[in-house]
């Protein structure tokens, strides 16, 4: 039996509240395991300078450059400090013993800069798409999360790609905001507008088929939910549930997609730290070969790849497991965050239309 829609709708403005309150907490709940597990990586294979690597906060991947690998400065990088952990529960114990508790979020704020913007304008968007297309909860319209998904995708992606490589210029060289300025002007007029978004393809590539097969099997596990237990609106167990079913069925199905953007993430920063060495420098470093993620120190330039050749190079070197690599670690980052950020955003969604009906009663109760 089909459900009726709510009747009682929430402004875009609460849509945006909902999406950067549940995106601020789900940050707060995913960041430690990260970090955590960057320190594990560290402690194996020390990072060195002009490495990169990927940090997630539950919302994004953010692309980090290594710096200071010579380990002199008097301030070490939180991702060098000392430390010999015996698994991940004692890494958690003995961070937040010797370095404080606030060392389990170390490197957070400046990701929340572009993760929140981007997620509230992906959630947002979303839910705009899904109401003009005419979504009705309940009815077996499952086309529309899929399109309305994608969309919305795009949006934020197209968005925030700009952003995320000035993020890494700023980061891999010391720029003030003018230099910054020129050095973008630059950028544009050798190589387009189009420069500003290198990486985007590869990002799209994995983000779009994620986010339609997520919208798809949440609005469908939801709809089920909700039909069982007889409920027009899913409680915050329902949502969670939802979430991390759907998070963890996309995270599958599209994992080959999100091996060539992890690399492909890589391959840009350190093609841009080592342009801005060799800038400042006048030579070649030695940089990580990132097109397979070795440790060893090569005297590599690197070379933007294509998308499929980066893809066809990994199966040639490593076989069809190089494109499902890294299974159980994405699925325990992207489960716990999609049950998180969605259940927080339903939840807030429901607090704001409870308000809303409230201030309609009241209003309708003068009359």
């Amino acid at each position: 039996m089909a459900r009726r829609g709510h009747t009682t709708r929430i402004t875009p403005l609460q849509q945006m509240a909902a999406s950067c309150s549940g995106a601020f907490l789900t940050s707060l709940f995913v960041t430690p395991l990260d970090v955590v597990k960057i320190r594990l990586q560290a402690q194996q294979k020390p990072f060195t300078k002009g490495n990169c690597f990927l940090y997630c906060n539950g919302l994004m991947d953010h692309i980090c450059v290594c710096l200071n690998g010579s380990g002199t400065s008097s301030v070490k990088a939180w991702y060098r400090m000392p430390g010999k952990f015996n698994g991940t529960l004692d890494a958690f114990v003995q961070i937040s013993r010797k370095e404080g508790l606030r060392s389990l979020w170390s490197g957070l704020p400046p990701t929340l800069i572009m993760a929140v913007p981007a997620t509230v304008v992906y959630f947002t968007a979303y839910d705009n798409l899904k109401e003009a297309m005419g979504f009705v909860p309940g009815k077996k319209n499952y086309t529309v999360p899929i399109v309305a998904g994608s969309i919305a995708r795009i949006i934020a992606v197209t968005a925030i790609s700009p952003l995320e490589l000035i993020r890494t210029k700023m980061q891999s060289k010391k720029l003030t905001y003018q230099e910054l300025k020129s050095c973008i002007r630059s950028s544009v007029q050798s190589g387009g507008v189009l420069s500003l978004y290198r990486g985007w393809g590869p990002t799209v590539l994995r983000d779009v088929p994620f986010s339609a097969l997520y919208w798809l099997n949440y609005e469908y596990f939801k709809s089920q939910l909700c039909e069982v237990y007889h409920t027009e609106e899913p409680t915050l167990v329902m949502s969670f549930f939802a979430g991390a079913t759907s998070g963890t069925i996309a995270a599958v199905l599209t994992l080959p997609f999100d091996v060539i953007k992890t690399h492909r993430q890589i391959e840009l920063g350190e093609m841009e730290t080592m342009q801005n060495c060799n800038q400042a420098c006048g030579r070649s470093l030695a940089f990580t070969n990132c097109l397979y993620i070795q440790q060893e120190r090569l005297h590599w330039v690197p070379q933007s790849s294509s998308t499929f050749i980066l893809m066809r190079r990994l199966w040639i070197q490593n076989g069809p497991k190089a494109l499902f690599a890294g299974l159980t670690p994405r699925v325990v980052k992207v489960a716990p965050a999609c049950a998180i950020m969605i259940s927080c955003y339903e939840g807030f969604k429901s607090f704001f239309r409870r308000r809303n009906e409230q201030k309609r009663a009241a209003l309708a109760g003068w009359e």
